[in-house]
């Protein structure tokens, strides 16, 4: 299914490397919308985001908000002949422009989560940009393939 965005003719559309991480998210979430597996629920956790002002990170902290969980959550139920099992993902959106960059403390906080959660049996990616975002919950089976042009 394609799916066509109208704009004026004055619009101009991002270019793929000056996307923000939250363009690429809302981005990505219409793809799910458009094109989600079967069995696929995916979600944006709230998650300590290392600008919160100290107070608020406090707060949120206490409330069980934990630094550096990754911005898109997806469950996968996968079937078989006698039953069900679910399967999780975690994955993290960087703008393209952070691709082989050294990484920040805040970067360091969440790579250690991810290796946390891979220690409990969750799959986990980093995805630089919209398109690598897509290609891998494409490869991981949560959105149906779309068939490109070129």
């Amino acid at each position: 299914m394609e799916r066509l965005i109208c704009v004026a003719p004055s619009a101009r559309l991002p270019d793929e490397a000056a996307l923000t991480e939250n363009q690429i998210q809302k981005a990505l979430f219409s793809h799910f919308a458009l094109r989600r597996s079967e069995g696929v629920f995916e979600f944006h956790p709230k998650n300590g985001s290392r600008d919160m002002a100290d107070r608020k990170a406090g707060i949120h902290l206490g409330l069980g908000v934990r630094q550096g969980i990754p911005d898109v959550i997806v469950s996968k139920t996968v079937r078989y002949l006698k039953g069900s099992y679910c399967r999780i993902f975690a994955l993290e959106l960087k703008r393209e422009s952070r691709r082989n960059k050294k990484l920040t403390p805040h970067e360091r906080t969440q790579a250690a989560c991810r290796a946390e959660m891979e220690a409990r049996g969750w799959t986990t990616a980093v995805a630089f940009g919209l398109d690598d975002a897509i290609a891998q919950c494409e490869r991981w089976g949560l959105l149906k393939v779309s068939h490109r042009d070129g």
